[in-house]
């Protein structure tokens, strides 16, 4: 090569710098490496822990299987066409899907990526000594200096002790004509704590997925009613990946009494609503064990060993019978109504008597707490209504359907709705549908020899919730661990100070006093307060000129 090619050649840039490699450039272990830096930064964790922020949204507004089922359930028969998409993405099921568990697992990787290493560094910073006095402590924003008749090695002496009695680590060389000390390591303490923590909880809320469950059930209020903690019992149930039955605790209970409060004033917007209620239970911890009491509220649950019993929900219970044409009872009992509106509580539900005869029947429709009629601007009756949320006129308004209820095929199907693709609906003569007004105690004869429907009374059922996390100490202590840490990261403000003494050649000493606040939000008010507090401390003998 020529020296002008040489020259050329030197003038490019692009052969002055070496382009930063690109991974598809790399050999697999250098691919491996790059990766591994990726995903341990800090600024991955932060989008990681925002992505995980964001796939918990979900689990929020739609309606979870593990938590309730029911409203799963109606959620899908009113969205029929959307409700698969939703079921192959696993939103139904946030938490234990597979995305949201690659963004849980991938955090933590990262996390103990990022702070493993800041360990080490902390660690060698604490074993550190504080850096050497700068050669110009006059520069420094925070400074003073006087001069006094006494020995440097006199005024260094005393110096390490007043800035040690600050609680700051203290190192003087030897031979150094200067103090250097420090303190606030605490908040990169703090961060780190922080970040631990973060982990901790991580892992609190993992065993509790894992070696935990969730179930609900719906619990007629009554003596004749009950619960045992066993996996029949339960409506809807939601075991951990690594869930062992045998330790479920082996408790039972019946709900004796349900009382609740409503709102009355007329002039609340919220009038005719459930204020608050509670729920008389009777338990025992294990089959052997004395009969204890205790009033079951929301956010109070009852906690047997590792498992908490919650109070989420109440609603109605019309108690239907059912006569087919033979005058046999084909069904009796109180049915479940799930309410449709929170504040009036009126309710939605069905009823099925697969061995009716000559044959099947079924009905839906709702119940109304407190019956009225709704009037529009002009005095015209509207559609019914509950005017209120205690049953102070209650009644049933049902449809009649026949044929096939959908239990004979041997396929799962919800109780709280009617399949009726299979079925015909009862009509009048005129063409209108077959509608049954009840109040408690009337009776309806069915058409064309049926059968009758009897409204026999009311009943209350409470939705419980038994939830397992063996995991939520461990959760608990991350969170406060957390708050600890962020307080001491937050509040906590590194310094240094330093401290010179010279002689100078008339024979006096000259000190110099500096002081270094390493926080971007320290006071400068307080940093001059401080330095001052600390020369004061220094001045104590007479004699001192300043």
């Amino acid at each position: 090569m020529t020296d002008l090619e040489q020259r050329r050649a030197a003038e490019r840039p692009s052969d002055a710098r070496q382009a930063t490699p690109m991974p598809t450039d790399m050999t697999a272990r250098e691919l491996v490496r790059w990766s591994w830096r990726q995903l341990t930064s800090m600024r991955t964790a932060l989008v990681l822990l925002l992505l995980l922020a964001l796939a918990a949204i979900p689990g929020s507004v739609i309606p979870q299987e593990d938590i309730d089922s029911l409203k799963v359930s109606q959620w899908r028969d009113d969205h029929p066409r959307l409700a698969p998409v939703w079921d192959r993405l696993d939103l139904f099921s946030v938490y234990g899907s597979v995305w949201f568990s690659a963004i849980y697992i991938l955090l933590m990787v990262s996390l103990v990526g990022c702070i493993v290493p800041r360990l080490l560094v902390y660690a060698r910073a604490l074993r550190a000594k504080p850096p050497k006095a700068p050669r110009h402590l006059s520069r420094l924003p925070e400074s003073t200096s006087y001069e006094t008749d006494e020995a440097p090695e006199v005024v260094l002496a005393r110096a390490a002790k007043v800035v040690r009695r600050r609680r700051y680590r203290v190192d003087r060389p030897e031979g150094s004509d200067a103090v250097a000390a420090e303190r606030g390591h605490l908040r990169e303490a703090g961060n780190l704590v922080f970040h631990l923590a973060v982990i901790v909880v991580l892992v609190g809320v993992a065993v509790g997925s894992l070696f935990g469950y969730k179930g609900g059930v719906i619990l007629f209020v009554g003596k004749d009613y009950g619960f045992s903690n066993s996996l029949t019992q339960y409506d809807d149930f939601a075991p951990g990946s690594l869930f062992d039955e045998a330790a479920m605790e082996p408790f039972s209970f019946t709900i004796d009494s349900f009382d609740v409060e409503w709102i009355t004033d007329p002039e609340s917007r919220r009038v005719g609503m459930a204020r608050k209620f509670v729920s008389h239970l009777t338990y025992r911890t294990d089959p052997g064990a004395p009969e204890q009491e205790y009033d079951l509220k929301v956010n109070h649950p009852l906690s047997i060993g590792g498992t908490d019993v919650f109070l989420i929900g109440h609603g109605y219970a019309p108690v239907i019978t059912i006569r087919d044409g033979d005058g046999n009872i084909a069904q009796s009992g109180p049915q479940v109504f799930l309410p449709t509106n929170a504040q009036t509580f009126e309710s939605f539900g069905v009823v099925k008597a697969p061995d009716a005869e000559p044959t099947q029947i079924g009905l839906e429709g709702t119940f109304y707490p407190t019956f009225a009629m709704g009037r529009d601007a002009d005095g015209r009756l509207t559609m019914p209504s509950s005017a209120f949320g205690n049953a102070l006129d209650p009644l049933a308004s049902l449809f009649v359907y026949t044929g096939d209820v959908g239990l004979d095929d041997g396929t799962g199907s919800s109780v709280y709705v009617l399949d009726k693709s299979r079925t015909t609906q009862l009509m009048k003569p005129n063409g209108q549908p077959f509608r049954m007004d009840l109040r408690p105690g009337e009776t309806v004869t069915l058409p064309n020899g049926l059968g009758s429907v009897t409204f026999e009374g009311l009943e209350r059922w409470n939705k419980i919730q038994i939830s397992r996390t063996p995991g939520k100490l461990v959760a608990l202590t991350g969170v406060v661990l957390a708050l600890l840490g962020l307080l001491g990261s937050l509040f906590v403000r590194p310094r240094r100070l330093w401290v010179r003494a010279r002689r100078r050649e008339d024979g006096s000493t000259l000190v110099e006093v500096a002081r270094l606040d390493r926080s971007s939000g320290g006071d400068p008010e307080n940093g001059r307060d401080e330095l001052a507090a600390i020369v004061a401390a220094l001045k104590k003998d007479e004699g001192v000129s300043s």
